[in-house]
Formats: C-alpha cells, structure tokens, sequence
C-alpha cells in the first residue's frame, strides 16, 4: 500500500506567475499526468494562463470562481469544471475559501493506456441499488481539529 501526504503542511506557494493567495501540494506526477491539490485562501487568484495539456478543477471544499476562455462562472464543492487544452483558464475566491483536486492528463494520455477500463460491481441477490446506507457520523467534528494558527482553509 502506497499513502501520499497532502493538505495542511505539505503545501507550497503553487500557481503560474500572478498566482497569489494559493497553495498546492502535488499527489502524483508522471509521463501521463498529474494529480495535485491546490488550497485557494480568501481573495485568492490563479491568474488565467494556458496550458499544453487537458485539466479537471475538482471543487472539494467550499467555493470561488472560474474562468476558462471569456466564460466566468460561480463553483462550490461537488463540482468539477474541465479546462480544455491550450485555452486560457484559471479561478479565484473572494470572501471564501476553494480546495480543489486538479487532474491533468498530457495529450495523447487516453491511446496511451491512461484510461482505465472498468465495470460494475454486481450487487448481491436481492439487494436494490437504491437502497440507503447504515451508519452514523463518528465523534467529534471537523471544525474541533482545525487549527486556525495554520492560516489554512478548512
């Protein structure tokens, strides 16, 4: 099992030039892409720039703007915007704060192998696809392990 180390503490100044108020920690790099995440403080700006290969901005936490080509739109955690190859994007926050996993996989990447076949797991006999979960939420809350000396979004 290989565990990579992200977030709080493993960030650095991140972004292209113009970049202010941004952090980022890469999770994987290799010939066919990379996998990062990228903390975006409260007025922050990834200014917009081009880039060779294809992105996806994956809103995991709280919210900001993005920007691809002379379009602008408003994004929250859940939602994924895609940053098509060599037309400028970027993003920024005003009053909040945005984490996000970039993906970005170089051209080619796909008729490469890079794209991993899959299927569904077969449900056992009887079980309804609909049916909803058991649990319960564990003790203690986010909010009591966040340390706001560490100047990071939640």
């Amino acid at each position: 099992m290989e565990i990579r180390r992200f977030g709080i503490g493993h960030r650095r100044p991140d972004g292209p030039p113009g970049t202010h108020n941004v952090r980022g920690a890469v999770i994987e790099a290799g010939p066919l892409g990379s996998i990062a995440e990228l903390a975006l403080g409260r007025n922050a700006l990834i200014e917009p720039h081009t880039n060779p290969n294809s992105t996806w901005f994956i809103v995991i936490e709280g919210g900001g703007f993005v920007t691809v080509g002379d379009e602008t739109a408003r994004v929250f955690a859940g939602e994924a915007v895609h940053w098509p190859a060599d037309v400028p994007h970027g993003a920024s926050t005003s009053l909040s704060e945005m984490r996000a996993i970039v993906v970005e996989s170089v051209p080619g990447a796909e008729s490469a192998g890079a794209t991993l076949e899959g299927r569904a797991l077969e449900l056992p006999p009887g079980r309804d696809p609909a049916t909803p979960g058991e649990g319960e939420l564990a003790e203690g809350s986010r909010a009591a392990r966040y340390d706001p000396a560490q100047g990071e979004p939640r």
